[in-house]
């Protein structure tokens, strides 16, 4: 005996389909202000090499990649991503590496930009977050960090 299966769907039911899937929550890259699960992700997006170590008050995931970019995330006892470092010879997505922080950062970077005219690195110090970057092509270095989520006893100005 032969099965024919075969589904039927109005043209309704695949658009409410696919509006579903594209509102379920997708997995966060690790950002700042993500947890420490979301590291493994960062790895894997900019496939390199990490390596874990404790330090005082917080944990260092340091992501190499082959292209010689290292991004380092600061991860406190809470399991947040407080600060994040790198050094790259390319400026690296800093969506990815920002998250939520992404629209905050390019907001102020813009209001910084038109405020200064030329190329100059970008200090930002605003009560959420804070950016500071500079360097020049093959030599990009920067960091970023949220006051607030800061251990408490951590230096940032010690985060490198």
């Amino acid at each position: 005996m032969k099965s024919n299966f075969r589904i039927s769907a109005s043209p309704i039911t695949w658009i409410s389909l696919a509006f579903l899937l594209l509102t379920l929550p997708l997995p966060a890259m690790a950002a700042l202000g993500g947890d420490v699960a979301s590291v493994h992700q960062d790895q894997a997006h900019m496939k390199a090499t990490l390596k874990s170590t404790q330090a005082g008050g917080y944990t260092v995931h340091e992501i190499k990649s082959s292209t010689g970019t290292v991004v380092k995330e600061y991860v406190s006892p809470a399991g947040k991503v407080f600060a994040i470092t790198w050094h790259s010879p390319f400026i690296p997505d800093m969506q990815q590496l920002l998250g939520t922080y992404f629209d905050q950062f390019a907001q102020a970077a813009k209001t910084q930009r038109e405020s200064h005219l030329g190329h100059r690195p970008l200090n930002i110090q605003e009560p959420g977050l804070v950016f500071q970057n500079g360097g020049h092509p093959r030599g990009y270095f920067g960091r970023a960090y949220v006051p607030g989520m800061v251990p408490q006893g951590v230096d940032v100005n010690a985060l490198q």
